[in-house]
Protein backbone atom coordinates (compact mmCIF):
# COMPACT_ATOMS: atom_id res chain seq x y z
CA UNK A 1 0.00 0.00 0.00
CA UNK A 2 1.14 3.60 -0.34
CA UNK A 3 2.14 5.51 2.90
CA UNK A 4 0.46 8.53 3.54
CA UNK A 5 2.31 11.61 4.72
CA UNK A 6 1.05 14.28 6.79
CA UNK A 7 3.12 17.20 8.12
CA UNK A 8 3.56 18.87 12.05
CA UNK A 9 2.36 22.07 12.15
CA UNK A 10 5.20 22.56 14.36
CA UNK A 11 7.22 22.25 11.67
CA UNK A 12 6.41 26.10 10.23
CA UNK A 13 3.59 27.58 13.48
CA UNK A 14 3.28 30.43 11.41
CA UNK A 15 1.29 29.20 8.61
CA UNK A 16 -2.29 29.51 9.36
CA UNK A 17 -4.34 26.82 8.75
CA UNK A 18 -5.14 27.12 5.46
CA UNK A 19 -1.78 28.56 4.53
CA UNK A 20 -0.73 24.98 5.64
CA UNK A 21 -2.86 23.45 3.71
CA UNK A 22 -2.46 25.45 0.58
CA UNK A 23 1.49 25.16 1.01
CA UNK A 24 1.60 21.58 2.11
CA UNK A 25 -0.71 20.34 -0.79
CA UNK A 26 1.35 22.02 -3.92
CA UNK A 27 4.60 19.93 -2.09
CA UNK A 28 2.72 16.44 -1.93
CA UNK A 29 1.95 15.99 1.43
CA UNK A 30 -1.54 13.77 1.71
CA UNK A 31 -2.84 15.65 4.49
CA UNK A 32 -2.21 17.90 7.55
CA UNK A 33 -1.66 18.11 11.52
CA UNK A 34 -2.87 21.32 12.69
CA UNK A 35 -2.11 23.01 16.18
CA UNK A 36 -5.73 24.69 16.40
CA UNK A 37 -5.90 24.36 20.04
CA UNK A 38 -3.53 27.35 21.04
CA UNK A 39 -1.08 26.69 24.25
CA UNK A 40 -0.62 30.45 25.00
CA UNK A 41 3.27 30.07 24.80
CA UNK A 42 5.65 33.49 24.62
CA UNK A 43 4.98 34.34 20.38
CA UNK A 44 2.65 31.46 19.52
CA UNK A 45 0.32 31.91 17.10
CA UNK A 46 -3.31 31.36 17.86
CA UNK A 47 -5.03 28.92 14.82
CA UNK A 48 -7.94 28.86 16.60
CA UNK A 49 -10.97 28.04 14.48
CA UNK A 50 -13.78 27.06 17.07
CA UNK A 51 -13.94 30.85 17.73
CA UNK A 52 -12.90 32.45 14.54
CA UNK A 53 -15.38 31.83 11.47
CA UNK A 54 -13.33 33.71 9.02
CA UNK A 55 -10.59 31.44 9.84
CA UNK A 56 -12.88 27.97 9.47
CA UNK A 57 -14.11 29.03 6.46
CA UNK A 58 -11.08 29.53 4.77
CA UNK A 59 -10.01 26.42 6.60
CA UNK A 60 -12.77 24.84 5.26
CA UNK A 61 -12.42 26.20 1.64
CA UNK A 62 -8.81 24.56 1.54
CA UNK A 63 -10.05 21.52 2.26
CA UNK A 64 -12.42 21.24 -0.65
CA UNK A 65 -10.04 23.10 -3.22
CA UNK A 66 -7.12 20.87 -2.23
CA UNK A 67 -9.02 17.63 -1.30
CA UNK A 68 -6.49 17.28 1.31
CA UNK A 69 -7.61 16.12 4.92
CA UNK A 70 -7.02 16.79 8.63
CA UNK A 71 -5.82 14.01 10.21
CA UNK A 72 -5.61 15.64 13.97
CA UNK A 73 -5.77 18.54 15.85
CA UNK A 74 -3.46 19.61 18.58
CA UNK A 75 -2.99 20.31 21.57
CA UNK A 76 -5.54 19.37 24.53
CA UNK A 77 -2.85 18.87 27.07
CA UNK A 78 -3.94 17.75 30.64
CA UNK A 79 -2.04 19.48 32.98
CA UNK A 80 -2.99 20.70 36.71
CA UNK A 81 -4.75 23.57 35.71
CA UNK A 82 -7.14 21.02 33.33
CA UNK A 83 -9.83 21.20 35.92
CA UNK A 84 -12.13 21.35 32.69
CA UNK A 85 -11.87 19.11 30.07
CA UNK A 86 -15.01 20.63 28.39
CA UNK A 87 -13.21 23.90 27.85
CA UNK A 88 -11.87 21.73 24.74
CA UNK A 89 -15.39 20.73 23.08
CA UNK A 90 -15.46 23.76 20.78
CA UNK A 91 -12.50 22.53 19.51
CA UNK A 92 -12.94 19.37 19.00
CA UNK A 93 -16.46 20.36 17.61
CA UNK A 94 -15.43 22.69 14.82
CA UNK A 95 -12.62 19.99 13.97
CA UNK A 96 -15.20 17.39 13.24
CA UNK A 97 -16.97 19.89 10.76
CA UNK A 98 -13.79 19.61 9.35
CA UNK A 99 -13.88 15.80 8.84
CA UNK A 100 -10.80 15.40 11.80
CA UNK A 101 -11.21 12.08 13.30
CA UNK A 102 -7.83 12.82 15.83
CA UNK A 103 -6.89 14.94 19.17
CA UNK A 104 -3.46 14.94 20.27
CA UNK A 105 -3.01 15.15 24.11
CA UNK A 106 -0.13 14.90 26.66
CA UNK A 107 0.08 15.10 30.33
CA UNK A 108 1.74 17.67 32.15
CA UNK A 109 1.20 17.06 35.51
CA UNK A 110 2.59 13.91 38.09
CA UNK A 111 -0.95 13.47 39.51
CA UNK A 112 -1.72 10.12 38.59
CA UNK A 113 -5.09 10.18 39.91
CA UNK A 114 -6.21 13.55 38.16
CA UNK A 115 -4.73 12.89 34.73
CA UNK A 116 -6.09 9.35 34.47
CA UNK A 117 -9.79 11.22 35.14
CA UNK A 118 -9.44 13.70 33.04
CA UNK A 119 -7.60 11.38 30.04
CA UNK A 120 -10.70 9.27 30.52
CA UNK A 121 -13.27 12.66 30.42
CA UNK A 122 -11.34 13.68 26.90
CA UNK A 123 -11.94 9.90 25.79
CA UNK A 124 -16.21 10.45 26.51
CA UNK A 125 -16.07 13.80 25.18
CA UNK A 126 -13.73 13.28 21.36
CA UNK A 127 -16.15 10.17 21.64
CA UNK A 128 -19.31 12.51 21.41
CA UNK A 129 -17.55 13.67 18.16
CA UNK A 130 -16.14 10.29 16.94
CA UNK A 131 -12.59 11.19 17.57
CA UNK A 132 -9.46 9.12 18.74
CA UNK A 133 -7.72 10.50 21.76
CA UNK A 134 -3.86 10.35 20.46
CA UNK A 135 -1.66 10.09 23.73
CA UNK A 136 1.95 11.55 22.70
CA UNK A 137 4.77 10.28 25.52
CA UNK A 138 7.18 13.51 25.85
CA UNK A 139 10.75 13.00 26.89
CA UNK A 140 10.51 16.22 29.90
CA UNK A 141 6.43 15.60 30.11
CA UNK A 142 4.95 13.56 33.28
CA UNK A 143 3.92 10.55 30.92
CA UNK A 144 7.48 10.69 28.99
CA UNK A 145 7.39 6.95 27.71
CA UNK A 146 5.71 4.23 26.08
CA UNK A 147 5.35 2.05 29.31
CA UNK A 148 4.05 5.15 31.36
CA UNK A 149 1.30 5.75 28.24
CA UNK A 150 0.52 2.46 27.87
CA UNK A 151 -0.70 1.93 31.34
CA UNK A 152 -2.64 5.09 31.87
CA UNK A 153 -4.44 3.08 28.10
CA UNK A 154 -4.91 -0.06 30.13
CA UNK A 155 -6.38 2.27 33.38
CA UNK A 156 -9.32 3.68 31.79
CA UNK A 157 -9.92 1.20 29.17
CA UNK A 158 -11.29 3.50 26.28
CA UNK A 159 -12.19 2.29 23.44
CA UNK A 160 -10.52 5.38 21.00
CA UNK A 161 -7.89 6.02 23.40
CA UNK A 162 -4.74 5.28 21.36
CA UNK A 163 -0.96 6.85 21.35
CA UNK A 164 0.87 8.74 19.24
CA UNK A 165 4.72 7.94 18.18
CA UNK A 166 7.00 10.42 18.26
CA UNK A 167 10.51 9.24 17.04
CA UNK A 168 12.31 11.71 18.96
CA UNK A 169 11.04 11.07 22.53
CA UNK A 170 11.33 7.00 21.45
CA UNK A 171 15.00 7.70 20.79
CA UNK A 172 15.37 9.76 24.14
CA UNK A 173 13.11 8.51 26.48
CA UNK A 174 15.08 5.23 25.77
CA UNK A 175 12.48 3.06 24.69
CA UNK A 176 13.53 -0.27 23.57
CA UNK A 177 12.35 -2.03 20.74
CA UNK A 178 11.25 -5.03 22.56
CA UNK A 179 8.56 -2.37 24.22
CA UNK A 180 7.31 -1.56 20.85
CA UNK A 181 7.24 -5.00 19.80
CA UNK A 182 4.94 -5.95 22.71
CA UNK A 183 2.27 -3.05 21.95
CA UNK A 184 -0.79 -3.63 20.05
CA UNK A 185 -0.37 -2.54 17.12
CA UNK A 186 -3.71 -0.91 16.51
CA UNK A 187 -2.60 1.34 19.65
CA UNK A 188 -0.47 3.38 17.44
CA UNK A 189 -2.05 5.24 14.12
CA UNK A 190 -0.01 8.44 13.77
CA UNK A 191 3.84 8.54 14.09
CA UNK A 192 5.34 11.68 14.43
CA UNK A 193 9.52 11.75 12.49
CA UNK A 194 12.26 12.81 12.54
CA UNK A 195 15.96 12.42 13.52
CA UNK A 196 18.39 13.20 16.31
CA UNK A 197 21.81 13.36 17.21
CA UNK A 198 23.38 10.09 18.99
CA UNK A 199 23.44 12.00 22.55
CA UNK A 200 20.73 12.66 24.57
CA UNK A 201 20.67 16.07 26.69
CA UNK A 202 21.12 15.47 30.48
CA UNK A 203 18.78 19.13 31.21
CA UNK A 204 15.55 19.78 30.19
CA UNK A 205 16.35 22.99 28.54
CA UNK A 206 18.16 21.46 25.99
CA UNK A 207 15.76 18.29 25.51
CA UNK A 208 13.15 21.01 24.83
CA UNK A 209 15.06 23.37 22.56
CA UNK A 210 15.63 20.44 19.82
CA UNK A 211 12.51 19.10 20.34
CA UNK A 212 10.91 22.53 19.56
CA UNK A 213 13.68 24.43 16.88
CA UNK A 214 16.37 21.91 16.30
CA UNK A 215 15.53 18.31 15.05
CA UNK A 216 16.99 16.87 11.74
CA UNK A 217 15.81 15.26 8.72
CA UNK A 218 14.83 11.46 8.56
CA UNK A 219 17.92 9.68 8.42
CA UNK A 220 20.13 12.34 9.37
CA UNK A 221 20.82 11.26 12.75
CA UNK A 222 21.52 8.60 15.10
CA UNK A 223 17.59 7.26 15.13
CA UNK A 224 16.39 3.62 13.97
CA UNK A 225 13.34 5.18 12.34
CA UNK A 226 13.07 2.12 9.71
CA UNK A 227 12.70 -0.53 12.26
CA UNK A 228 10.64 1.76 14.43
CA UNK A 229 7.79 1.85 11.65
CA UNK A 230 8.59 -1.66 9.84
CA UNK A 231 7.10 -2.76 13.50
CA UNK A 232 3.90 -0.62 12.85
CA UNK A 233 1.05 -1.37 10.91
CA UNK A 234 1.33 -0.18 7.44
CA UNK A 235 -1.45 1.90 7.77
CA UNK A 236 0.25 3.98 10.10
CA UNK A 237 0.22 7.98 9.00
CA UNK A 238 3.76 9.12 9.01
CA UNK A 239 3.51 13.13 10.24
CA UNK A 240 6.92 14.56 9.48
CA UNK A 241 7.39 16.82 12.53
CA UNK A 242 10.45 19.18 11.21
CA UNK A 243 10.88 22.07 13.27
CA UNK A 244 14.54 23.44 12.46
CA UNK A 245 14.29 27.41 13.14
CA UNK A 246 18.02 28.11 11.62
CA UNK A 247 17.02 25.90 8.49
CA UNK A 248 13.97 27.78 7.77
CA UNK A 249 15.88 30.80 8.12
CA UNK A 250 18.29 29.98 5.38
CA UNK A 251 15.91 28.28 2.64
CA UNK A 252 12.82 29.45 3.90
CA UNK A 253 9.63 27.16 5.14
CA UNK A 254 8.05 26.13 1.89
CA UNK A 255 11.52 24.72 0.89
CA UNK A 256 11.79 23.12 4.42
CA UNK A 257 8.78 21.76 4.60
CA UNK A 258 9.57 20.00 1.07
CA UNK A 259 12.81 19.10 1.72
CA UNK A 260 11.98 17.41 4.79
CA UNK A 261 9.21 15.27 2.62
CA UNK A 262 11.54 14.36 0.06
CA UNK A 263 14.44 13.13 2.43
CA UNK A 264 12.03 10.96 4.38
CA UNK A 265 10.64 9.56 0.84
CA UNK A 266 13.89 8.68 0.04
CA UNK A 267 15.01 7.31 3.53
CA UNK A 268 11.76 5.19 3.30
CA UNK A 269 12.42 3.86 -0.09
CA UNK A 270 15.61 3.21 0.45
CA UNK A 271 14.69 0.55 3.69
CA UNK A 272 12.05 -1.12 2.14
CA UNK A 273 9.24 0.96 3.39
CA UNK A 274 7.14 2.60 0.56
Amino acid sequence: MTRKYSIAHLTWINWTPPEMIYNTHLIGYDCVSLRTISQGLPGEANHDISNNNELFRLTQQALKDTGMQINDIELAKIDKNTTDIEKYEPHLEAAAKLGVKNVVTNIWTPDKAFYTDKFAELCDLAAKYEMSVNLEFVTWANVCDLKSAKELINEVKKQNARIVLDTLHFYRSRVTMDELRSTPKNLIKIVHVCDAGREIPSDKESLVHTGRAERLHVGEGAINIAEIVKNLDEDVILCVEMPNLERVKQIGPVEHARRSLVIAKEYFKRNGID
